[in-house]
């Protein structure tokens, strides 16, 4: 029913080698130009330190809570002291738990000395929050620091949890807390 002189002959593919390369350097040139695009109409802000990227952050894996926090923390958006907001401008910004510094995100998580007993026990060897930080990028010590901020309430509303003193605050304990097994009783046929 077809002519055979009418039918173009199969097109000649280039080698898959060749396609696969012209695809990954397409693909990476559209998510330069797609960020640059992104930091010239939404520039980032200058108290920011992290710089835009097409991926999620590590962090983004933990649960909404915690994740939500630490992003808060890291943009400078918290409810740490020295994170200002437009209702309070002009607030104090010293450590509520220390009165040393100011409660930077980095103070709250690094140098605090209330929560120096649970950092040592969580985050033994960090020594930088920064965005090339390994805390930044290693799940285990993402992990940790989740640990350490639901501990401490790093970053909570001041109202949710009121500042404690390191004398009278209780020890962290990793273990999850003993429960009594329970009490078998036996009951009479009157009770019954």
């Amino acid at each position: 029913m077809i002519n055979s002189h009418l039918v173009c002959p199969t097109p000649v593919l280039p080698p898959q080698s060749l396609m696969d390369s012209t695809y990954s350097d397409r693909k990476k040139r559209l998510r330069e130009t797609l960020l640059e695009e992104w930091a010239s109409l939404f520039p980032t802000p200058g108290y920011y330190l992290h710089p835009p990227a097409m991926h999620a952050r590590p962090f983004m894996g933990l649960g909404k809570f915690v994740a939500g926090r630490i992003h808060q923390m890291r943009a400078g958006k918290s409810y740490l002291a020295a994170h200002p907001t437009w209702r309070t401008p002009d607030a104090d910004t010293s450590c509520p738990h220390c009165g040393l510094e100011p409660e930077t995100f980095e103070h709250a998580i690094l140098s605090c000395p209330s929560r120096q007993h649970s950092r040592t026990r969580l985050l033994h060897g960090v020594t930088d929050v920064g965005p090339e930080a390994p805390l930044c990028s290693s799940l285990p010590l993402l992990k940790r620091l989740a640990t350490l901020i639901g501990v401490t309430s790093t970053g909570f509303p001041p109202s949710m949890f009121p500042p404690s003193t390191p004398s009278s605050s209780p020890p962290l304990s990793l273990s999850p807390p003993r429960v009594p097994p329970p009490v078998s009783r036996v009951f009479s046929l009157a009770e019954v």
